[in-house]
C-alpha cells in the first residue's frame, strides 16, 4: 500500500502568524521575515518526515508527499526523507489532493491542518481563503478536511492520520469518525495564539500516529459524498456570489451565499475551484 501525505503548514507545531506561513514573495507588498518563515517550513519539512518514518515502519510501500499550502513550495526538497517522492507546485487538477488518483494509494494522511473557518480559539483557522466563511455538505459545516476527503473518497482512498492543532484534531475526527488517528501538536488559545509541545516531543507522536494509520487503513472506510449533495458557500460580501454563479451549475441560495449539487468528489473539486476563482475578484482598486 501507498500513503499519500496532504502537507499544510498552519498546523504545524510552533506556528501561531500568517507570517510564518508566508513566504516573502507572496505578501502583496505587507513585510514578512523571512526567518521566521524559513523556520516554519524546516518544521513543517521535520512533520512531513515524521510522518513518512512511521508510515515507512508501519509498512507502506512507498510515501508520496503533496505540498498543500498556499504556492505549494514549501517544503524543503533536501530536507525530506530519501524514501519519497514528492509533488510541489500550484494550479493541480486534485489541489490538496493530487496524487490520491494513483494506482496503489490505501491512505491519506494529513499533516499541518487547521480548524475551518470561524473557529474560535484555533490558530490560523480558515477555509481556503480569508474571505470564505462556511462550506456544508448539506447542511453540515466542514472545512478543507472534508473537502478534500470527499476528493480522495472518490477515488476510494480513506483518511486515517490527521495532525495539527486540536480544534483541528477534533473537527476532522469528528466528521469522519474514530478510524483517523489524530495528533495534536498544540493546543489553540486564539487566533494567534497557541500552546505548543516541543517540536521534537510533536515529531515523536507523529511518527508513532503515522504507523498506526497505516495499520488503521485495513479497516477505514473512504469518505463519499452522496450523488446530489447540497454544497453550500458562503462567502464575506455578495459580490463574490454574484461572481460565483456565472460557474455552470452553481446558484445563488442567499445575499452571500451560492449553492451547487456536484455528482461526485471529482465533480465537487472541479466546481469548488472554480467558484473559487471567479469569486476570488479585487474588492477596492
Amino acid at each position: 500500500m501507498k500513503v499519500l501525505i496532504s502537507a499544510d503548514m498552519e498546523g504545524t507545531c510552533g506556528v501561531v502568524s500568517w507570517v510564518r506561513v508566508m513566504p516573502p514573495e507572496g505578501t502583496a507588498g505587507e513585510p514578512t521575515s523571512q526567518t521566521e518563515y524559513e523556520r516554519a517550513r524546516l518544521r513543517m519539512t521535520r512533520e512531513v518526515n515524521a510522518a513518512i518514518e512511521g508510515a515507512l515502519a508501519g509498512g507502506a510501500e512507498e510515501v508520496i508527499v503533496n505540498d498543500s499550502h498556499d504556492g505549494m513550495r514549501n517544503l524543503i526538497p533536501e530536507e525530506l526523507h530519501p524514501a519519497c517522492r514528492f509533488i510541489s507546485g500550484n494550479d493541480k487538477l486534485l489541489g490538496m489532493m493530487q496524487g490520491a488518483d494513483l494506482a496503489g494509494v490505501g491512505a491519506v494522511f494529513y499533516t499541518g491542518y487547521h480548524a475551518r473557518a470561524g473557529t474560535p480559539a484555533a490558530p490560523l483557522a480558515h477555509t481556503w481563503t480569508d474571505w470564505l466563511n462556511d462550506v456544508r455538505f448539506d447542511g453540515m459545516s466542514t472545512g478543507e478536511f472534508g473537502i478534500n476527503a470527499a476528493i480522495a473518497g472518490h477515488y476510494g482512498v480513506p483518511v486515517t492520520l490527521v495532525t495539527g492543532d486540536d480544534k483541528a484534531v477534533a473537527q476532522t475526527r469528528e466528521f469522519l469518525g474514530d478510524q483517523i488517528v489524530g495528533v495534536a501538536v498544540k493546543e489553540g488559545i486564539s487566533t494567534f495564539a497557541a500552546l505548543h509541545l516541543h517540536p521534537a516531543r510533536a515529531i515523536a507522536l507523529i511518527r508513532d500516529g503515522a504507523y498506526q494509520a497505516v495499520a488503521a487503513a485495513a479497516l477505514a472506510s473512504p469518505y463519499i459524498l452522496d450523488s446530489g449533495a447540497t454544497v453550500e458557500l458562503d462567502f464575506d460580501h455578495q459580490a463574490r456570489a454574484d461572481q460565483a454563479v456565472l460557474c455552470p451549475g452553481v446558484e445563488r441560495a442567499g445575499e452571500r451565499t451560492v449553492a451547487f449539487r456536484p455528482g461526485d468528489g471529482l465533480q465537487l473539486c472541479r466546481t469548488f475551484r472554480a467558484v473559487m476563482k471567479l469569486a476570488g475578484i479585487r474588492m477596492s482598486p
